[in-house]
């Protein structure tokens, strides 16, 4: 039975995907799932290389349910490489599921691993 937080947590999820979301596409060779996606972004601290710690943003973070990725009829995790496609006006950005440095390209963004907050890199403009 799920705690008063967790519960809480999935409620906001919810509302975000309902009232902050957009429709996107996202694609893993000739696989694809449209999904609804809430945009962020979220700032790094990457190893210098010299003892240091510099800063990066990542260029556009979507915020996915875990259970809306299915692939091939399964519910599957991001990886780096993968596409997500999203339409603006008449234009559609191509954004690639990276990371700088040597951080994951993803993450659980809540503590119950319900939200994947997939970090991308925009690649073109179509």
């Amino acid at each position: 039975m799920p705690d008063l937080l967790e519960t809480g947590s999935a409620w906001l999820a919810d509302q975000l995907k309902t009232h902050a979301s957009r429709q996107v596409v996202y694609r893993r060779g000739a696989q694809q799932v449209a999904v609804q996606a809430t945009v962020g972004r979220t700032l790094l601290k990457l190893d210098d290389g010299f003892g240091g710690v510099r800063m990066e943003w990542t260029d556009r973070d979507f915020l996915i349910h875990a259970a809306d990725l299915v692939l091939g009829g399964t519910t599957t995790l991001p990886e780096r490489g993968d596409v997500i496609r999203e339409t603006q006006g008449t234009k559609t950005l191509v954004y690639e599921v990276m990371a700088p440095g040597k951080e994951p390209p993803w993450r659980f963004s809540d503590p119950y691993r319900k939200v994947l907050r997939i970090h991308t890199k925009q690649v073109a403009t179509e």
